[in-house]
């Protein structure tokens, strides 16, 4: 476990008397990227401007990260990498943990129901909204709202345990708490109303009613490349602070978060360490995930394919390289809405970001959710395309290397070990489906995820089927080289 004590002079503790913190944040969703962002931020207004804005972190499953925190005072470490810099601070800014199965979800419910509580926040992945990524809407069938439409006091989901918080508040008489989304979705405010809304419009109208007219969900935008910890960097990090830290966690210095100043009850002032406050997310969020995220995609799927273990190394192939700015500039940027932002610059500034060596961030972890990941990454420009008659080869490339990445087999013949929240439908697709027209067609028919037009499009279903077949008998890194050498 971490010891405060025995901390080299250079690792930066907390500047202020956390003694002093209160829990007026309930995060749902302890991972790498919250620690690693929201919290840093939060840590960073308490140190430099006396803010008293505590977390109570939740996981709903796993509980080894909870319990390792509890374990060292609810305090760990952020490393920021750049390619021969290394900074250390000790993150202090968390109040409580708990954890949904071993503390049980009445705890967690209580935890979002304490009069102080303003904001519940979350970083649960797209796939934690039980959503239905090609409409924004909540997913019926999903086991887990099942579930909750019939035991709406013992929430499974998401959407079904901020609910039962949200009724339980008003039943007691508080002030309603905001919720706000902090996963990459286009308009992650809009989608986590819609889900919650339309969950308490099946149990309740007057609640829906309620948080329809009470409760805010304002939208974020957040960017900070926080690739998976190691156990080679669990070592290297041992090594340097002279004890061991499981919470740990490592970024970029690249830190952006863009926030629709819309809170209900209050919020903490964030602009003061770094985050941006706006009317309007949307131009943000729209730039992002299509440049950034959906070049992430692009070279996760070929990347892996192609035998890159990391996005750095896929820097190094100057053709991948190359396809991932084209991608941005040529295909993602003239579907964007953002007014007044030189898109060119800040490709470049992504691919300079993508080149740091010391950030291990690995193709297959960006590879994984990726049924919940493509409609805003790389299908809504592609209809953008579709709709303007204009050139679109790179993402429909980027499309072609998920379906061949969901096959299950790379190019040496090996299994892929795919995790999607669709992974059976996705084997089963493949299963009954030959290479070539027949499997794109397959899954392209998966309307959660390409909506009900695009299997329609013969010309796009031809298109496609192309890339495919080329993925197929030339494999990625040749596929990828032709692209770019007949551009």
């Amino acid at each position: 476990m971490l010891q405060i004590d025995r901390l080299p002079a250079e690792i930066q503790r907390p500047a202020y008397d956390r003694a002093q913190l209160k829990t007026r944040m309930v995060h749902i969703g302890f991972g790498a990227f919250h620690r690693a962002h929201q919290a840093l931020c939060s840590d960073k207004l308490a140190a430099e401007h006396g803010s008293d804005w505590g977390y109570c972190e939740v996981n709903l499953n796993s509980g080894e990260l909870i319990q390792a925190l509890r374990e060292q005072q609810l305090l760990y470490t952020l490393t920021e990498m750049a390619n021969d810099s290394l900074q250390t601070r000790v993150i202090g800014v968390i109040t409580a943990a708990l954890h949904g199965k071993g503390d049980g979800i009445e705890a967690v419910i209580n935890a979002m129901c304490q009069p102080e509580v303003a904001i519940v926040s979350m970083t649960v992945t797209e796939k934690g909204y039980c959503h239905q990524p090609a409409s924004g809407n909540l997913n019926p069938d999903h086991p887990d709202i099942v579930h909750d439409l019939d035991n709406p006091q013992t929430p499974r989901s998401l959407p079904g345990l901020i609910l039962a918080a949200i009724n339980r508040r008003r039943q007691l008489g508080l002030p309603p708490f905001s919720v706000m989304s902090c996963d990459n979705m286009p308009e992650n405010g809009h989608v986590t109303r819609n889900v919650i809304v339309q969950l308490a419009q099946r149990q309740d109208a007057a609640l829906a009613e309620y948080i329809q007219q009470q409760v805010t969900f304002p939208s974020t935008m957040v960017d900070r490349i926080v690739p998976a910890m190691t156990e080679a960097a669990f070592d290297a990090l041992a090594g340097r602070l002279g004890s061991r830290d499981p919470v740990a966690v490592e970024a970029e210095p690249f830190f952006q978060w863009v926030i629709e100043d819309n809170f209900v009850s209050g919020r903490p002032a964030w602009e003061k360490a770094g985050a941006e406050l706006v009317s309007d997310v949307l131009p943000y969020e729209e730039m992002k995930l299509r440049m950034l995220n959906g070049s992430h995609s692009f070279l996760a799927y070929l990347g892996y394919l192609a035998g890159y273990q990391h996005i750095s190394d896929c820097m190094a192939d100057p053709h991948f390289r190359a396809a991932a700015r084209s991608l941005m500039v040529d295909e993602q940027a003239p579907t964007l809405r953002t007014q007044g932002v030189d898109l060119e610059a800040y490709a470049d500034s992504l691919i300079a970001r993508y080149e740091n060596r010391a950030i291990k961030h690995r193709t297959w972890q960006i590879a994984t959710d990726g049924s919940q990941k493509l409609p805003q990454r790389l299908l809504d420009s592609l209809r953008w395309h579709l709709s303007n008659n204009s050139r679109c080869e790179l993402l429909l490339l980027g499309v072609a290397g998920w379906m061949r990445y969901v096959g299950g087999t790379d190019e040496q013949g090996q299994p892929i070990e795919v995790r999607d929240p669709l992974k059976t439908t996705l084997a089963e697709c493949v299963a009954s489906s030959e290479e070539g027209e027949a499997r794109v067609r397959a899954l392209l028919g998966l309307r959660q995820i390409f909506g009900d037009d695009l299997a329609d499009n013969a010309d796009l279903v031809a298109r496609l089927t192309a890339c495919y077949q080329q993925l197929t008998t030339q494999g990625a890194r040749a596929t990828v080289q032709q692209y770019m050498t007949r551009a």
